[in-house]
This record gives C-alpha cells, sequence and structure tokens, in this order.
C-alpha cells in the first residue's frame, strides 16, 4: 500500500509513462452524436446509447413530468418508504418485456450484479467466471467469498472441465452476454446445458444486448430463445441502450422473493429517483414501438464493417454496436485516440487492465442515430490515422 504524497505521486508518474493513466473529459450537451466535449464539437462513437434514446424528447418529457408529480428523490430505500407506484409499474413493465415471472430494481448494474451473487454464493460454493466478464461480475464473485475460478473466453470445453472437477454443492456461472469490450456474444445455449448438467445457477448480464438484440429488443435471450428455466437470472441495465439509469434483476417470483431479503444491495440503499423509472419505462415502450432504431443500427454495423474491411482496418470479430479496432500498443492506442480527437472524432482508447496485456484498442460504439456520412467519416479518419502511424 502506497503511504504518502511522494510514493502516490510516483506510481501516477509510472502510470503515466506506461500510457495506463485515466482522466475525464468534459462534456456539456446531452448524449448524441454531435457534442461539444471540452469546448470542442465532436462526433461521438463512444456512448452506449446505442438506439438514441437518452436524448429522447418522449423521454424527457415523461421524466419532466414524472419529477413535478413524484419530486426529485425517493427518500429512502425501497423496504422503507422508497417504493412508489412508478418503480412498481417499471418492475411489471420489465417483467412482461422479458417474459420472466418478476424483476427488482437496482440503482446500478454494478450493485444488481453484487447483490444477486452475493445473495445466492458464499463460503465453501464455487463461482465460475468467464475471463473476459465484466468488473461487477468478478467482483461479485470475489466479494461473495466463494472459490472463484476463471475459465478461457466463451471456451465451453474449459468451463465443463473446471466443473466436473469442482466438489461443492452449490456453483453459479456467471457470463456477460455482449462483452463489453469485444462485442462478441456468449454461447447461451451452451452455458445452459452445462448449468443444467452440473446443477449449476446461470446469472447472465444481458447489460449491451437488452434493448437491442432480439425481434423486440428483449436482448441476448430473446435472441437465442432461452427461456426463464434456461437462464435463471438475468442482469440488464437501463443506462445503456434504453438510455436512463438504472439495472434489473428478471427471474421466478421465488427468485425475486428471496433477494428481497437477501441482497444488500438493495435492501440498504435509496432507491433509484421514481423519475428516472418513469423515465425507463417510456423508454421500453418507445424501444416496442420503434423498431426502426434497431434495424438502423444493424445497418449501420454492417456499414461499418464492410468498410473496415475496404480500408485494411483491423477489427475483433463482432455483430454488435460494439466494434473494437484492434491495435495491441498502449501508446499507440492513446495517440490515435487523441488524433481522431483532433480531426472532431471521439473514440476511446482502451487499455489494461480493462482489457488483456497488449490487446489495446479502439472501442467503436454505433448509435441508431449515426448517420451514414458520420460512418464513413469516421472510417476514413481512422484509416488516415493508421496509415500514419505504420
Amino acid at each position: 500500500m502506497r503511504k504518502n504524497d511522494l510514493e502516490i505521486q510516483e506510481w501516477l508518474k509510472q502510470r503515466k509513462a506506461q500510457s495506463l493513466y485515466r482522466s475525464t473529459r468534459l462534456v456539456s450537451t446531452p448524449q448524441q452524436p454531435v457534442m461539444v466535449v471540452d469546448g470542442q464539437e465532436i462526433v461521438s462513437f463512444c456512448s452506449n446509447d446505442y438506439l438514441g434514446m437518452a436524448n429522447h424528447p418522449e423521454v424527457i418529457k415523461a421524466f419532466s413530468d414524472a419529477a413535478s408529480r413524484y419530486g426529485v428523490g425517493a427518500g429512502a430505500s425501497h423496504l422503507v418508504s422508497g417504493h412508489s407506484q412508478a418503480h412498481a409499474e417499471l418492475e411489471q413493465a420489465l417483467a412482461e418485456f422479458t417474459g420472466r415471472d418478476a424483476v427488482l430494481l437496482f440503482s446500478t448494474g454494478y450493485m444488481a450484479n453484487l447483490g444477486v451473487v452475493s445473495a445466492l454464493i458464499g463460503r465453501g460454493d464455487s463461482v465460475f467466471q468467464d475471463r473476459l466478464n465484466h468488473a461487477s461480475l468478478i467482483d461479485a464473485g470475489l466479494l461473495s467469498g466463494a472459490k472463484v475460478m476463471r475459465y478461457k473466453h466463451n471456451d465451453l470445453q474449459s468451463l465443463a472441465g473446471r466443473l466436473a472437477k469442482d466438489t461443492a454443492s452449490n456453483k453459479m456461472i456467471l457470463s456477460d452476454g455482449v462483452f463489453s469490450m469485444d462485442g462478441d456474444m456468449a454461447d447461451v445455449s451452451g452455458l445452459v446445458r452445462l448449468s443444467q448438467e452440473y446443477k449449476a445457477w446461470c446469472l447472465l448480464d444481458d447489460a449491451h444486448g437488452f434493448g437491442v438484440l432480439g425481434k423486440k429488443g428483449a436482448g441476448l435471450l430473446e435472441h437465442t430463445g432461452a427461456s426463464q428455466q434456461d437462464v435463471p437470472l438475468l442482469m440488464a441495465t437501463l443506462g445503456k441502450a434504453v438510455g436512463v439509469a438504472g439495472a434489473f434483476i428478471a427471474g421466478s417470483f421465488e427468485h425475486i422473493e428471496l433477494l428481497k431479503q437477501l441482497s444488500r444491495t438493495w435492501i440498504y440503499t435509496t432507491a433509484m429517483p421514481p423519475a428516472i423509472a418513469v423515465a425507463s419505462r417510456k423508454s421500453l415502450l418507445l424501444i416496442q414501438r420503434e423498431d426502426w432504431r434497431r434495424e438502423k443500427l444493424v445497418s449501420l454495423i454492417t456499414l461499418f464493417k464492410q468498410g473496415a474491411r475496404e480500408r485494411n482496418i483491423q477489427l475483433l470479430p463482432s455483430d454488435t454496436a460494439i466494434q473494437p479496432v484492434f491495435i495491441g500498443d498502449n501508446q499507440a492506442a492513446v495517440e490515435t485516440s487523441d488524433h481522431l480527437l483532433k480531426q472532431g472524432i471521439w473514440v476511446t482508447a482502451i487499455r489494461p487492465p480493462t482489457v488483456p496485456p497488449n490487446t489495446a484498442r479502439l472501442r467503436v460504439t454505433l448509435s441508431a442515430i449515426h448517420t451514414e456520412m458520420q460512418v464513413n467519416r469516421l472510417l476514413d479518419t481512422l484509416a488516415e490515422c493508421l496509415k500514419q502511424r505504420d
């Protein structure tokens, strides 16, 4: 542990030298393709607002009207006095949308994952994690006190080998649905088969699939046809494709009631503002009504991938709105990102420990409200940047 200011300063200096230093940029406009960042007008390709709902006028109006009705804070936890009609209506709408019995709202996806894992798994139990899982799933496993084993990314043989050797009576498999830094999807049918064979819980984090995948946008489980019985525990967030904030766990009545008794991150946290719940419900209705958004997003993903091939831009395999451009070197990733920003295009450089060593990349994320002209401009500018670097 670093004990004094000089040691902290030296550590920060080393982070900068390794091109691993993290800093924020100041946004002064709503989330949308054209934004003002640090006083500069740019085109953003690094938001998770996949369907363009964060600045939707109907969602804004719903939020404003609800704030006038309910105020701006919930005032207490759900179990005290914070559970409003707005929360109950959103939970019901999400349960119907996902085809699950019931839903429990959380303030963030991080809290949802910590809350469900710690409620169901503990010392003497075993957790099995995909190596590329989101930090919230990794931390959920570690903080549960259970034995944690990580299997090779999307490698069912690797997972099966670990499950077969484990003797714990209570097991849980944790996996992202769409992997946040790679954009590829979990093998849901394989996870279901192994969870049933080895009598393990299965929790899928569909933060980046919910709202985008599936015929009606209900996510990866709709896309793959997995039922509540197949995947008993579904987590998804409301701050990405839904464009608002918060998260939820969906499952059977029994599982949700169990979480109400045991999930500490739900029991001991002030409920999300009711206006957030109302805005999320409005967004959910619009996602189902305005299916052109998912169709447009698919067409832009196809355009970007084809354009990248034509320009010899190396992408990681992904069919989702997350399109990682492989760079490798940390400094090169940062320099390419900075050069793009000077050209008026914002794409974040992702480096270790968020991704494995020597796999730094630019994480391009597409939105339904990008234009084809903006995507082609990104491709042309990126190709020129990479050509100059070579």
